[in-house]
């Protein structure tokens, strides 16, 4: 089913002549939700195919991914593990409403340390998981593999090829590829990193065919899941005036980027922009909890 893309009509677009639009892939699904959905897509297809009856993956204590896994797993018959990053976790996982969505919707959980977790690509690693939760089907930390990007690759649809730039928020780089695979020669692909580092230009060109992408490494906010009371006035103020919904982890932080390179001249007058919305909105309820125990200001949902 098509999503609609929506008009974002603000006082800077008029005076820069400039035109953004938001793909509203977080409207797809109630619960998988935006990119999740298309990286999960051909891995639901795969994992019934090989017969295989349990999805196992990895992910942070709010990761979207975790939920979207949970969800499918109970949509399609499968059994779901989630080996979450920080054992300290396991004593008051319920207060993690990322955890507890998850675990209402039949996910089984393993809390490791954050040095075993580094090891989650590790063949003996995996290979002691199978012996502890019988064989799996193996979905990598944020969804990203090959079967994912194609799923994303399916993100763009017929009437985008009007747009100039497309923009997208990074984590594991699985969508932006998807979308570089899938852009016309003619249009540049931006991506809006959660992370510090350049490292994640060389994740991208693992499943990216073309070169026509770069990456804006300055709006990360000082690093994964690291907010600013600027970021969340942005946020706040930004669905205020468009009705439109941002997290503060991946989404917020790519509006607030397009926004500001706007503002500073960075495109050409008569460019027309499209940014995806990769969802991610379960979020906001656990950030709100540690903004407010950090006294900073809440996001309005």
């Amino acid at each position: 089913m098509p999503i609609e893309n929506q008009n974002v009509t603000l006082p800077i677009l008029a005076k820069k002549q400039i035109s953004l639009a938001i793909k509203r892939e977080d409207l797809r699904h109630p619960q998988i939700s935006g990119n999740k959905y298309r990286k999960l897509k051909y891995n639901l297809e795969e994992a019934k195919a090989k017969k295989e009856h349990s999805l196992l993956t990895f992910g942070g204590a709010f990761s979207n991914h975790i939920v979207a896994t949970a969800y499918a797993g109970k949509l399609h018959g499968f059994k779901t593990i989630g080996i979450i990053r920080g054992d300290e976790l396991s004593d008051n996982w319920k207060a993690n409403p990322t955890l507890l969505r998850a675990a209402k919707n039949g996910m089984q959980f393993k809390f490791v340390s954050r040095d075993d977790y580094r090891n989650k690509e590790n063949h003996d690693f995996l290979n002691r998981l199978k012996a502890e939760f019988g064989n799996f089907y193996h979905l990598p930390e944020g969804g990203t593999n090959t079967l994912a990007v194609k799923g994303c690759e399916e993100i763009l649809e017929y009437g985008d090829a009007d747009f100039d730039i497309i923009c997208c928020s990074v984590g594991t780089g699985g969508t932006l590829a998807g979308i570089i695979n899938s852009a016309k020669p003619s249009q540049e692909v931006l991506g809006f990193p959660a992370l510090k580092g350049e490292f994640l230009m060389e994740d991208i060109r693992k499943f990216a065919v073309r070169e026509n992408w770069g990456l804006q490494l300055d709006y990360h906010f000082g690093g994964y899941a690291k907010v600013t009371s600027a970021l969340i006035h942005f946020i706040n103020d930004f669905h205020d005036k468009t009705h439109i919904p941002l997290d503060a982890i991946y989404t917020g932080k790519m509006i607030f980027g397009i926004m500001d390179l706007i503002k500073n001249n960075h495109f050409q007058p008569k460019t027309k922009i499209l940014a995806i919305h990769t969802g991610g909105l379960q979020g906001i309820e656990g950030m709100n909890l540690r903004l407010k125990m950090k006294n900073l200001p809440e996001i309005h949902v």
